[in-house]
């Protein structure tokens, strides 16, 4: 019988025993008592500061808070093994191009996608980004990032889109009193905000030079895209009801971002 059952499923005699044998149990049991260890630690690091994290966020948090090593191809197997999700990215459909009126005018890409310059306070990226919370309650969140150290050194969060809601970011970004360097400029897109008369002249007045990407190319701004794109996945901002609640989880994962998170690059 269990000849024919070997050749059955394609297995041979000697590995079916050998499989079956004290020693290979064993070796199983070990080994599954190891990857149980290895999930214990994954799991510590992905619930670190309670932010949900991929494989790469996972390594660096377990070297830096942990002070344990593991190469990214055993954590992605761990992850695989036990159901560890970490979030995907994905386009937000609520973005769009806001068509500017011919008063408002766009400026050159002095920027030409080269954000690490190794120079703090010299190169910094703003774009908006949509919250939705609550039951169907919208916010616009506006942030300022340096793009050589990843930092967000500012940011703002309204219930309108209006003006103020950039105007008041750049305010923030200087009451801060940030040391910034000879020729630093604000890159951004072409929205409605940044072609804005009015948030031109504030730009210069507070010494600042102004880039904008091409016209819808969101490469051209990535690293601020990319931060979006993990704050969308990483805060719980649908958890919130209320505004203030909405205020309090930015805030704090502002702080988780610049002082806990990793950066891989």
């Amino acid at each position: 019988m269990v000849c024919y059952l070997c050749e059955a499923v394609g297995v041979s005699r000697s590995g079916y025993y050998n499989y079956f044998s004290n020693r290979s149990i064993q070796k199983r049991k070990e080994k599954e008592n190891n990857d149980k260890i290895l999930k214990d630690n994954i799991l510590k690091a992905y619930k670190f500061k309670r932010r949900k994290k991929g494989a790469r966020q996972i390594k660096m948090t377990l070297e830096g808070q942990f002070n344990i090593i593991y190469n990214l191809k055993r954590i992605r197997r761990i992850m695989k093994k036990y159901d560890i999700v970490c979030p995907i990215r994905k386009a937000n459909p609520h973005r769009k191009i806001i068509k500017a009126t011919l008063e408002y005018s766009t400026l050159p890409n002095l920027l030409n996608r080269n954000f690490k310059q190794n120079i703090p306070g010299k190169v910094l990226l703003t774009d908006i980004t949509y919250l939705f919370y609550g039951n169907g309650k919208k916010a616009y969140l506006s942030t300022i990032k340096d793009g050589s150290t990843n930092e967000i050194l500012a940011y703002n969060i309204s219930t309108s889109l209006a003006i103020d809601l950039a105007t008041t970011t750049i305010k923030k970004l200087m009451k801060r009193n940030i040391k910034l360097a000879e020729g630093a400029f604000i890159h951004s897109d072409q929205g409605v905000h940044y072609t804005s008369p009015i948030y031109q002249k504030l730009v210069k007045k507070c010494g600042l030079g102004q880039s904008m990407s091409r016209r819808g190319n969101c490469w051209d701004n990535a690293p601020q895209e990319s931060f979006f794109g993990h704050f969308n996945d990483e805060a719980y901002i649908k958890q919130c009801n209320t505004l203030q609640e909405l205020e309090h989880e930015i805030k704090q994962y502002m702080l988780y971002y610049n002082k806990y998170r990793y950066q891989w690059n």
